[in-house]
């Protein structure tokens, strides 16, 4: 397995420039390791150039240009057959990432250590386009991938602890905060917890308890502030778990339990109301709005990712 003895010292590659990939290319670029960026698809390497002069601009990066030159370009996958770490970042479909995979296993060097962004797809069900698996691991970033600073690690059956020891060494050396998921579980923990979340709030917008300002009002200036210094758990103990337990005895048969997505979202996707990126979800995105609440959202989420680590300090 991986033999590189200071994590700093090994070679990334990632897959797919899309806005998580230039945000990882951005990341470890200012880190102080040597990345290359990889896409075949025409024009997606000169966006995600632009994207990372605007991720190292927006960090504060001292030296921005000798950052950007730690990364290189490329639109074969045959640059990825010397680096030490791949990390995919390509759209999420099972056959898309399996067909990668299987490229990758058979290009690198078993030295090399595969990593997927998957948000939630199966560790092992990707894996099981492998011949080497035991090298293969779940590395789930967040968006802004450059910003927040948690990272889940998440290991499949075959993975193994070099592979893990590994991982971590160079995510912690990039200034993540990884956690070691220990079973390859679907959305993994931070996407469970945030679904579980949205689709309580979604019922209560269906049912006409508030508005969606005012849900999002409730969560953000209540659970929102608690959650940024506490997590659910821990405030479970603080509060008493006997006063949870008389909570849960009579609320939990009237929270949200279905399994199959909203009929108001599935509407929803059918009007092509997607959100920000289609001008209109369950808020109106004029495209002015849209960039202004992200810059912002990009710059608060930096500060406060800031001041919470100084906090543990």
């Amino acid at each position: 397995m991986n033999s590189i003895q200071t994590p700093t010292s090994a070679r990334i590659a990632i897959v797919g420039a899309g806005a998580m990939g230039s945000g990882l290319a951005a990341l470890f670029a200012r880190r102080g390791f040597g990345v290359v960026l990889i896409d075949p698809v025409d024009g997606a390497l000169a966006r995600a150039d632009a994207a990372i002069e605007r991720h190292l601009t927006a960090a504060g990066v001292a030296d921005a240009a000798l950052a950007r030159a730690r990364i290189a370009s490329a639109t074969s996958l045959d640059a990825a057959a010397a680096v030490d770490l791949v990390i995919e970042a390509v759209p999420e479909r099972l056959e898309l990432k399996q067909r990668l995979f299987a490229e990758l296993d058979a290009l690198c060097p078993p030295r090399t250590v595969l990593a997927s962004n998957t948000s939630g797809l199966s560790i092992n069900a990707i894996a099981s386009a492998l011949a080497r698996p035991e090298r293969f691991v779940g590395t789930h970033f967040f968006t802004p991938a450059d910003v927040i600073p948690l990272v889940e690690v998440v290991r499949g059956d075959a993975t193994t602890d070099a592979t893990v020891d590994f991982v971590l060494r160079v995510l912690r050396s990039a200034g993540k905060r990884p956690v070691l998921v220990r079973r390859d579980i679907p959305g993994f923990i931070a996407n469970r917890i945030q679904h579980a979340l949205a689709r309580e709030a979604i019922a209560l917008l269906e049912q006409g308890v508030a508005s969606a300002a005012d849900i999002d009002e409730v969560v953000r200036w209540s659970l929102g502030l608690r959650l940024a210094l506490t997590g659910p758990l821990e405030q479970r103990d603080l509060n008493g778990i006997d006063v949870h337990h008389a909570i849960a005895s009579y609320l939990y048969a009237e929270l949200e339990n279905r399994s199959t997505p909203a009929p108001l979202l599935t509407a929803m996707v059918g009007r092509g109301e997607l959100g920000a990126k289609s001008g209109k979800g369950f808020y109106d995105w004029p495209a002015e709005r849209r960039e202004r609440v992200q810059a912002a959202k990009a710059r608060d989420l930096a500060e406060l990712a800031a001041w919470l680590q100084a906090r543990e300090r």
